[in-house]
């Protein structure tokens, strides 16, 4: 029987290593296909359960360096990864910093002491030992591991080059007798090797820092799920486990409580938070028959449901399903340092060895010492320091300049990709609009001040959610409440209460037509003007007619506007997609500019959108600050959420805008494009100079001018090439 599961995987330090996982765990017997997703950090496998076990799988991946995480509970896979990735990461500073502090001596003898210090070799190689056997293990390890499979990268190169010039220093450490008879000096090049493996391993922890910590999304989502839920059995109230819950059973909700399933309530009243879900940010009545959605929060009162949709058939089961599913997906932009490296390092073998021969046959004696230093010099000067450190140092430093400026870049391929957007699409609550509701008219035809006072009193004792707006807005203009009597919530309509034998209806429409409250021309003349921008109405009337009206809307935020037309003229096709309802939708595009939107929009259909856009070629990004945009955010190409939205909309995106700010998208952009452009720079220049280099290396210059290059100077070459790499990244610092 063929399953397919998705597992972490901890372990990979480039693109290439997914290639390796998929190269070496493809032949396995039962093993149907397997597909590594690099920035997720994840492999999708298909396998016969009846031929191979996951164990049996995991033991294979281990044996070329791997760890797939191999546990059943999702969450613990997730954690069990984090705590492996923070592992790793500590152990690579460490390294690094072990390197750097015996890089340092051994640099200050062989540069400005050499010769002056009695027994120097022997001090180097002491010094070297750890950097070699411990720091740059694993590039020796990964090598041979490469090597056994007939395959190469980068760590192949690093391993060669420093491993021979290693073992080059050390036998002339040990016999210097062999080349002083053949006349030449017997050279050392520990700090050449020593040199190579702390730029790599700067260059390697620097890109790990970038990358941070693997997203968690699924966990978080995960975490909306209860661990205990209350259930009628047998007509009493017990505790059960979520994953006990049974289709049809009796769920009690108390205040507070996060909803488990997806559901009918049979008995109760209360308002249900499921900004989650739609995105919408005033929480839902719900009385009897309403539906609720799992993952969505039950707030002031008591609810009875039955249990309709219960595990992967609710609501956010299916959300976590599809932010899984458009993690996994594989990016169509690979690495380009990797795509060079994959070409770059067996030609540079080849070159190496091609030298190696042509000075042992045809240079002059002792040729096999010619041929040995021009090898070496070869693999050293050829050493991909500056490949490897072009992607890495431009993303930290671009990466850091979005920090400064409030856009927190989680990993690379966002940056790659947000300057190539074509799509931009944009949830309206919390992304366009500020994201909570704000009274934005309140007119009052007759004794202003009292009835604000009396407003404020009978919105004050109630629990709509509407009402915090109202209070929080006449507090602001240091309103006091007046002493009101008989005060009476009224289910689904708004409340009333008596005030010097008068009483008072604060509402919906439906409310004054049930007491027979008088709507004026006037009143219904500004009602329908609120309507169309999008306001939501309530009335505040007395026994015979309305004597003010409240307009309370989700305002669109100051900078919305201005950046849509920015991102307008940077060719951006700018649309909108929302669950809120046509005519709130209609408004707020018109106000902000767009001409493409969509109402009524579920979570999976925006998704889909993504999607179909997709389909069609178009890169995608997608704005949002909420749980129901975090399939969608997952899907895009590149995710944006608002810094003031969910937890999972963050840990679903690509990048995070703290000042929940449009203008933001836009500064990322050009940063984008600022660190792509650095980022070409630098792998051209480190690909030019090693065209330039590897022959001046391999003697090219001898014929005409006698001159062959000093491994020595090939390690200082290689060096002053890395820091040029450094240099032009930290370029980007003073960019605008």
């Amino acid at each position: 029987m063929d399953v397919t599961q998705i597992y972490k995987v901890s372990g990979m330090t480039c693109a290439s290593c997914a290639s390796s996982i998929e190269s070496y765990l493809s032949p396995l017997d039962g093993v149907v296909q397997v597909s590594v997703n690099y920035p997720n950090q994840s492999v999708a496998i298909v396998f016969n359960t009846e031929l191979v076990s996951i164990d049996e799988i995991g033991k294979k991946a281990k044996e070329i360096g791997y760890s797939i995480i191999i546990e059943e509970n999702e969450e613990k896979a997730a954690s069990a990864f984090e705590d492996q990735e923070t592992v790793r990461l500590k152990l690579l500073g460490k390294k690094l910093i072990v390197a750097s502090i015996f890089s340092i001596p051994i640099f200050i003898l062989s540069m400005f002491l050499m010769g002056k210090v009695p027994y120097e070799n022997w001090i180097l190689l002491g010094l070297t030992l750890p950097v070699i056997f411990w720091s740059g293990s694993e590039f020796y390890i990964n090598a041979w591991n490469l090597l056994k499979r007939f395959s190469s990268n980068m760590d192949t190169l690093v391993a060669l080059s420093t491993g021979v010039a290693f073992a080059f220093s050390v036998f002339n450490t040990i016999y210097p007798e062999y080349f002083i008879s053949h006349g030449l000096k017997p050279h050392v090049y520990y700090e050449s090797a020593v040199v190579i493996i702390t730029l790599i391993l700067l260059g390697r922890f620097l890109e790990e820092r970038a990358k941070g910590k693997t997203s968690s999304a699924i966990r978080q989502l995960m975490g909306l799920k209860p661990k205990t839920v209350t259930a009628i059995r047998n007509g009493e109230e017990v505790s059960i486990s979520f994953n006990e819950i049974q289709k049809g059973e009796l769920i009690v909700l108390k205040p507070g409580h996060k909803v488990p399933v997806d559901g009918k309530v049979k008995k109760g009243d209360s308002f249900i938070d499921e900004s989650m879900i739609t995105g919408e940010p005033i929480p839902v009545h719900k009385t009897k028959g309403e539906k609720v959605f799992a993952g969505t929060i039950n707030q002031k009162g008591v609810l009875r449901i039955i249990a309709q949709e219960i595990g992967s058939k609710t609501v956010l089961s299916q959300i976590i399903a599809m932010v899984e599913k458009a993690q996994m997906s594989k990016p169509k932009v690979q690495k380009l340092a990797d795509k060079i490296a994959g070409i770059f390092v067996p030609i540079v073998l080849v070159l190496a060895v091609l030298t190696f021969v042509i000075w042992y046959v045809y240079g002059p004696a002792p040729s096999f010492s010619y041929a040995l230093v021009t090898f070496i010099t070869v693999l050293i000067i050829a050493c991909p320091c500056a490949l490897g450190l072009a992607t890495p140092t431009a993303l930290m430093v671009g990466i850091g300049k979005g920090a400064q400026r409030g856009i927190l870049i989680k990993d690379a391929q966002a940056l790659e990709t947000a300057y190539k957007i074509d799509v931009l699409i944009l949830d309206k609550t919390g992304t366009i609009t500020e994201g909570k509701p704000e009274v934005t008219s309140m007119s009052i035809s007759q004794n202003e001040e009292q009835v604000k006072q009396i407003l404020l009193a009978i919105e004050s004792a109630s629990e709509h959610p509407i009402a915090d707006a109202i209070v929080r807005h006449l507090k602001s203009l240091d309103i006091e409440p007046s002493d009101i009597t008989d005060f009476t919530s009224i289910t689904g309509k708004g409340a009333s209460a008596n005030y010097e034998s008068q009483t008072y209806y604060v509402g919906n429409e439906s409310l004054m037509q049930l007491n027979n409250v008088v709507l004026s021309d006037e009143i219904r003349s500004k009602a329908d003007k609120l309507k169309a921008d999008a306001n939501t109405l309530i009335y505040i009337g007395n026994t015979s007619e309305v004597v003010g009206l409240i307009g309370v809307a989700d305002k669109v935020k100051s900078s919305s506007i201005s950046a849509i037309r920015q991102l307008i003229k940077l060719g951006v096709d700018v649309r909108m997609l929302t669950g809120d309802h046509e005519l709130a939708a209609a408004a707020i595009a018109k106000q902000v500019g767009i001409t493409h939107f969509e109402a009524n929009v579920l979570p999976e259909e925006k998704a889909a959108r993504v999607i179909e856009l997709q389909e069609s070629g178009e890169i995608v990004a997608m704005a949002g600050d909420g749980i129901n945009d975090s399939g969608a955010l997952a899907q895009a190409n590149v995710g944006i959420a608002m810094g003031s939205g969910t937890d999972i909309a963050m840990e679903s995106s690509d990048i995070t805008l703290m000042h929940a700010d449009l203008n933001s998208i836009v500064e990322a952009m050009k940063l984008s494009k600022a660190t792509m452009r650095t980022i070409r720079q630098n792998l051209f220049w480190a690909f030019f100079y090693n065209i330039i280099a590897i022959p001046v290396a391999a003697g090219v210059l001898y014929p005409a001018f006698n001159f062959l290059l000093n491994p020595m100077i090939a390690g200082g070459a290689m060096s002053l090439s890395s820091i040029s790499v450094l240099l032009n990244s930290l370029r980007l610092k003073n960019q605008s």
